[in-house]
């Protein structure tokens, strides 16, 4: 108990301690803040609030203490404050009273005055005001409408409006905000606009670029359509003068043509480029934008020109070349209408640049082309892209150049083609005479080449001397002079049926003579095959005037027929093939004397030469030669002229003789009898009765009426008969010789005579009188070998 009495106190005494600092600050009128605060961020505010509570009570008690002492006093003072109080609510009361009064005369006139002057400053302040804000207005206004002009693109009248404020409002704005804001934004306008314009030249560029393959390829296909027109036109007057029209319709010349292209492909929108430029105008940058426009098309025809490398060159040449085309269609309409904006000088200098290019590049391609039709397609689409530019003012020479100078070598492909379809076509070759069904077959097979040798239409079927290989071979040709005609058509040459001619004469000579030569040297040819080659190059020899005629009329009306018909006109080749066919004969002749040599075989038989028995079966090598000859003339007589087979016939029949009198002179026979004599003068006379049968039966009577072919073996004949001859010595008769012996040489007769030997003892020994004249013809004969001896 004591010790919580204790600390009670010890409690109450430091609170007291407290209370009185808290009392004296109270009574100070000092701030508590700071202790309330002290109070509360120690977490002890129920102390404070005890002590205030204690300030409190003490206070009470002071006040009651001090009212109980003053009591009497203070009731006596409350008693005359009283009074008081009733004296100054009367003076209140009346100075109220005046105030009032006062106030509501003074106040109506303050009122009034405050009014006045607050008009006078409004009216002055408003005018003011409605001034700027008429100047702002108008500014406002012009940037709202310069916002809308660029809003909706129409930079010239924005640009327009830029300049009226720059101009008539720029330093009249009484709103330095304003002001400063509108100089601010004006060059930021004209950038935009410029970068604008710039930007709607650009979409234009992309736009134009990606329609100029179109455009240049309708003013290309427009070129072709003229191209095809006046062709169709020198095609008609050609008909014309094939069938020798006099006097002929002016509509035949004449090719009605309407206009069906679609324009649209052709038309393409400048304007874009003309805003820009009259607006770089309007800024006073045109040289600027000049320079801007020349350099992005050059850098865009500089793309232009590149070649793909993902796509062969013969798949992407028409693209690029329209595109080439294209561009420069665009360019000369700029540079007539575009009012300045590229010069003469800049775009020659741009198709300059592009010919270089091009050339170069056509160049490169046609030395690695290895297709003449390739190569042609592409000189003819040049030529159409060439053709096209002309109109547009563009020298084009460099590029006809370029295919002139490519001429050899696109003849060398086309050559080089047309030879192995030559070489295909005559190996593959029947070597059988063409058979004509119908006369639809007949005029595309024949007539179309002129390879008919009479202008009666013959009955069908018709076999034609010369195989299928001629006919097709003569296509080949036209195809040849087509292709040289075309590469050469609508180049540097107006006139170039002379170049025409030299390929033409270049490929018969080199390609079609070289490789019948071929085949008729190739040693793998029969007698059949060899006799239809030399009628099938005999057929196309008279048809290289047919080839030269028409070159001559796909080279143009400027080319005379007259001129051509001339001798000294003709091809070369005409000679050549002349001289191919002389080959292919001595071919022919080697093989029909090679089988000849085989039928003869017999005679170099040594006992057949001095047998003294009959041996009539001997006769049956003749039998077979005959049988021969005339499979040979009669398939001559089918497939060459007569001449020719005129040629063969004594060809073959020269050979026998030859054969005959080569087997007397040979080495091999030491010795020959009559019998010998008899039985070769047996033969040869079938030979000679059948030769001279087939030469008249075969009609050559009627061209060769000197020589038949009966004179062929007349040396052999005359020997013969020599040798049967009961006076031989008339032989040294000049008279008789010139008469009976003419095609006889004394110095063969005289080695043949060595070798004849009359057996007494042959098969006409039991003949008496034949013996008797075997014994004077033996005289005679060793008087005609004495009387040799002595002449030689």
């Amino acid at each position: 108990m004591d010790v919580k009495t204790k600390r009670r106190n010890e409690v109450e005494n430091g609170d007291e301690g407290e209370d009185l600092v808290l009392a004296t600050l109270i009574a100070n009128g000092d701030d508590l803040s700071p202790l309330v605060r002290h109070a509360f961020e120690t977490g002890r505010p129920e102390g404070l609030l005890r002590q205030l509570n204690f300030v409190v009570k003490k206070k009470e008690a002071e006040i009651e203490d001090m009212c109980k002492t003053h009591y009497e006093e203070f009731i006596l003072a409350v008693d005359e404050l009283r009074g008081v109080l009733v004296d100054a609510e009367e003076l209140k009361s009346e100075l109220q009273s005046d105030n009032f009064k006062l106030q509501q005369v003074g106040t109506t006139l303050l009122v009034k005055l405050e009014e006045l002057l607050e008009s006078y400053s409004v009216k002055k302040n408003v005018t003011e005001a409605i001034k700027n804000s008429m100047n702002c207005i108008q500014v406002l206004e012009l940037c709202v409408k310069c916002n809308n002009h660029i809003s909706e693109g129409q930079f010239y009248p924005a640009l327009k409006t830029v300049d009226l404020l720059e101009k008539s409002y720029m330093q009249n704005i009484p709103a330095r905000a304003l002001k400063l804001v509108v100089e601010k934004r004006v060059p930021s306008i004209k950038m935009h606009i410029e970068k604008k314009v710039c930007g709607q030249v650009n979409e234009w560029m992309v736009l134009i670029r990606s329609s100029c393959k179109k455009i240049g390829q309708t003013a290309i296909g427009r070129t072709a359509s003229v191209r095809q027109r006046d062709e169709e036109i020198l095609e008609r007057q050609r008909k014309v003068e094939d069938l020798n029209i006099s006097g002929a319709d002016d509509r035949v010349y004449n090719l009605d043509v309407e206009e069906a292209d679609d324009d649209s492909a052709m038309q393409f929108d400048l304007t874009p480029l003309y805003r820009a430029c009259h607006i770089h105008s309007c800024m006073g940058i045109l040289d600027q934008f000049h320079e801007y426009y020349y350099k992005n098309r050059l850098l865009q025809l500089n793309s232009d020109l590149e070649i793909s490398s993902s796509q062969p060159f013969v798949e992407s040449y028409q693209t690029l070349l329209a595109q080439i085309a294209g561009y420069f269609i665009v360019e000369d309409k700029v540079l007539r209408t575009a009012g300045g904006l590229l010069v003469e000088d800049q775009v020659e200098t741009m198709w300059e640049t592009a010919l270089s290019k091009m050339t170069s590049m056509l160049d490169m391609q046609f030395s690695h082309m290895k297709s003449a039709t390739h190569l042609l397609l592409i000189k003819d689409y040049v030529t159409l892209v060439g053709s096209t530019l002309r109109k547009y003012g563009y020298d084009i020479s460099p590029l006809l150049d370029v295919l002139d100078s490519c001429r050899d070598k696109y003849h060398l492909l086309l050559l080089a083609d047309c030879r192995q379809h030559i070489i295909d076509l005559i190996q593959n070759d029947s070597y059988e005479q063409m058979v004509i069904k119908k006369d639809v077959d007949y005029e595309n097979h024949v007539l179309s080449f002129n390879l008919q040798t009479t202008d009666i239409m013959p009955a069908f079927p018709y076999i034609m001397p010369f195989s299928s290989m001629v006919p097709d071979a003569c296509r080949i040709v036209r195809s040849f002079i087509k292709g040289s005609v075309d590469y050469l058509t609508h180049g540097v040459r107006t006139s170039f049926f002379d170049i025409v001619r030299k390929y033409l004469d270049k490929f018969l000579i080199e390609v079609l003579n070289e490789t019948l030569l071929d085949a008729i040297n190739g040693g793998n040819i029969s007698v059949s095959q060899a006799m239809q080659i030399a009628a099938n190059i005999s057929v196309l020899e008279r048809a290289c005037d047919f080839f030269l005629r028409h070159a001559a009329q796909l080279c143009g009306s400027g080319v005379s027929v007259r001129s051509i018909d001339k001798p000294q006109a003709s091809l070369t080749a005409k000679v050549l093939l002349k001289t191919s066919t002389d080959a292919a004969y001595v071919t022919l002749m080697s093989l029909i004397s090679t089988q000849i040599d085989e039928y003869m075989k017999p005679l170099t038989e040594v006992n057949f030469w001095t047998s003294e028995e009959a041996r009539p079966e001997e006769k049956d090598y003749m039998n077979n030669m005959v049988v021969y000859l005339d499979s040979i003339l009669s398939t001559a007589q089918q497939v060459l002229p007569l001449e020719a087979m005129y040629k063969v016939g004594t060809g073959a029949l020269e050979h026998v003789s030859n054969i005959i009198m080569t087997a007397f002179l040979s080495d091999n026979v030491k010795r020959f009898n009559a019998n010998a004599v008899m039985y070769i003068n047996n033969d040869l006379t079938l030979l000679d009765e059948y030769a001279e049968q087939k030469f008249y039966s075969s009609g050559l009577g009627e061209i060769y009426k000197e020589g038949s072919f009966r004179s062929c073996l007349i040396e052999a004949k005359q020997l013969l008969n020599l040798l049967s001859s009961s006076q031989p010595e008339n032989f040294m008769n000049p008279v008789i010789r010139e008469k009976n012996y003419y095609a006889l040489d004394y110095k063969k007769v005289a080695t043949i005579c060595d070798k004849f030997k009359d057996a007494a003892d042959g098969i006409f020994a039991g003949l008496s009188n034949k013996n008797t004249k075997q014994s004077a013809k033996k005289k005679s004969m060793d008087m005609l070998k004495k009387r040799l001896k002595d002449f030689n």
